[in-house]
Order: C-alpha cells, then sequence, then structure tokens
C-alpha cells in the first residue's frame, strides 16, 4: 500500500513541478503515473551503480552530487518515456530534481510518515 501511496505522490510531484516551468512538461496525470513507475525502476536499478561509481565526487562535494545523480535519473526516465514526459535539457533537470527532493520529502511527511506510526 505504502509503494501505491509513494507512486501518485511523485506522479503529483512531477505534475505539480510540470505546471511551474516550461522546459518541464508530463502530458496527463496518467503519464505522471507512469512515469513515476519508471523513475521507481530506474532509482532501483541504475542508481545504485551511478552512485557506487560516483561515491569520491559524492563524498567531496558533501552530497550535493547526488542531486545530478538524481537530474541523471529524471533524465533517463524523460528518454524512456519519449513525448509524454519531456525535459529541456539538464539544467532543467537539476532544478526539476532539486525541487522533486524538496517537495517530496515535505508531502512525504504529511501523507506517509503519519501512516506508519498506526
Amino acid at each position: 500500500m505504502k509503494w501505491l501511496i509513494q507512486l501518485v505522490v511523485n506522479a503529483i510531484v512531477l505534475l505539480i513541478i510540470a505546471h511551474f516551468f516550461e522546459g518541464f512538461y508530463v502530458s496527463g496525470f496518467g503519464s505522471a503515473i507512469l512515469a513515476s513507475f519508471i523513475l521507481g525502476v530506474v532509482n532501483i536499478i541504475v542508481k545504485p551503480i551511478l552512485v557506487v561509481f560516483t561515491l569520491p565526487i559524492t563524498i567531496l562535494s558533501l552530497g550535493l552530487f547526488l542531486f545530478v545523480i538524481n537530474a541523471v535519473t529524471l533524465w533517463l526516465t524523460s528518454a524512456i518515456m519519449g513525448s509524454s514526459f519531456v525535459i529541456d535539457g539538464f539544467g532543467m533537470a537539476i532544478i526539476a530534481a532539486i525541487i522533486f527532493a524538496i517537495l517530496n520529502s515535505l508531502i512525504n511527511s504529511f501523507v506517509v510518515d503519519p501512516m506508519r506510526k498506526k
């Protein structure tokens, strides 16, 4: 049940980002759900490999390089999705990754964390 809530939360965050930025496009809620699912799969498979390979620079940047890795996973999701989920440029991917992390943390603290206490 938690993964389904997380999937919907991620989709809503993607739609919020798409609403405020021209370089970030999601065609609809269904595409946002699919992009959220693909992003989850990419985070499970690709992200750990990227984290291991970039560990020295991540340590030197005090963890800030993880935003670049998150941007790469978002950009890869955009490449997989095609025209229904588009990110124009890597700079937009980095901005989206930062905003995605902030919004996702805020929403999860109000939605998912209270459910853990039950």
